[in-house]
């Protein structure tokens, strides 16, 4: 693995640990020579986290559309910063430049793309590993309505795997670093949706 892209909010939240968290999570991606794929802001927990990377000598690629860089939130002390035209380019993107995933916490944004990713996975469209870094318990709620979704039939035990959990950076990367999402037969084609 090479790149990881993290899912993470615009915005620092009201817990000090979301901010050093992604603090942690930037020092240990670049410590082991991991590059980040982010959303490109330079705002809230997008900014600390890719902050962190570039500080320790980390390359760092935000994909960002333009209607963003237009309201001057865009990071410009970036490795490389890809300018796209909208929000599904965005998310694209972030998928073919990345090995795997990461969220940290965020709001609406973040829980879409983790998601998303996570149904990319379930079709087959690819089979990267996905990580929830859970802060303080801040994915608490959100993993309590995946279980409840498994036992009402709406996700499959095996699906349910796919989603893995951590409380501290270092050994969340570990357990993405070392996982292969199970073979899930595919539902339909890439070439069909």
């Amino acid at each position: 693995m090479k790149q990881i892209c993290v899912f993470c909010g615009s915005g620092l939240g009201v817990v000090p640990a979301y901010n050093q968290a992604a603090h942690e999570l930037g020092v240990t991606l670049a410590g082991r020579g991991l590059g980040l794929v982010y959303g490109g802001g330079r705002v809230g927990l997008m900014g600390v986290v890719a902050d962190a990377v570039l500080q320790r000598g980390g390359k760092v690629v935000g994909v960002i559309p333009q209607a963003l860089v237009d309201k001057e939130l865009a990071h410009r002390g970036l490795t490389e910063l890809r300018i796209v035209h909208s929000m599904h380019e965005r998310k694209a993107l972030m998928a073919e430049l990345a090995d795997a995933f990461i969220a940290l916490p965020g709001g609406w944004g973040t829980l879409e793309e983790f998601c998303e990713i996570i149904t990319w996975t379930q079709l087959g469209f690819h089979s990267k590993p996905s990580g929830l870094l859970n802060v303080k318990g801040f994915y608490d709620p959100f993993l309590a309505q995946i279980d409840h979704a498994v036992k009402a039939g709406f996700i499959r035990d095996e699906s349910r795997s796919l989603v893995l959990v951590g409380t501290e950076p270092g050994p969340l990367i570990d357990r993405v670093l070392q996982s292969k999402p199970p073979a899930i037969p595919r539902w339909i084609a890439s070439d069909e949706t």
